[in-house]
């Protein structure tokens, strides 16, 4: 079998949600091989606390890759302490530059709480505009579902887990079991 005949490893949805002073970023669970579902608990949203600053990071992609860059992000944080912004370009910079990197097949939403990012190998840090952000194979519904809700009375939390939900009944590679963590500044 080459490389090209592999089925690959699909799916995840990420959504970050910014809302009412809080920072929700919610992943599914869903590892899948192919048309297998191989685990439905993944954990793919992490709180990082590089040099006592708390961060959160969710990744969609594959696992081995994210997590290289998530000790990536860490290391930037620590010697750039306080400043996401500053750590996340740094980060895109050595992604889209190292040879070892750029076969890296992930992306992050990061928070500290005051600040959303989406950081790709392209080199991109992006800023939702409607404080809204998604990615992976449902991030497309997720992220449609939660601008729908962002300016009802729901919290970050709920626009979140409203918008998993919508994902999960759509995307074969997306499921229900989330994983959530909020964060404030």
């Amino acid at each position: 079998m080459s490389q090209n005949d592999f089925p690959g490893w699909h799916g995840t949805t990420i959504i970050g949600v910014r809302k009412g002073g809080h920072v929700v970023i919610a992943g599914d669970g869903q590892v899948s091989l192919g048309q297998t579902v191989i685990k439905g608990s993944a954990r793919k949203v992490r709180r990082l606390r590089p040099g006592g600053h708390e961060v959160v990071a969710g990744f969609a992609g594959s696992t081995a890759d994210a997590f290289t860059l998530l000790e990536r992000l860490e290391a930037k944080l620590e010697s750039t302490p306080g400043q996401l912004q500053r750590a996340c370009v740094e980060l895109a910079k050595d992604w889209r530059t190292d040879k070892y990197l750029q076969k890296l097949e992930a992306m992050l939403i990061v928070t500290d709480g005051a600040e959303l990012y989406v950081v790709t190998g392209a080199g991109d840090v992006l800023e939702p505009e409607h404080d809204v952000t998604a990615i992976g194979s449902g991030g497309n519904y997720a992220l449609a579902a939660a601008r729908a809700l962002i300016d009802s009375d729901l919290s970050a939390e709920d626009v979140a887990r409203k918008a998993m939900a919508i994902a999960a009944d759509i995307c074969v590679y997306t499921n229900g079991n989330l994983t959530v963590e909020t964060i404030s500044k």
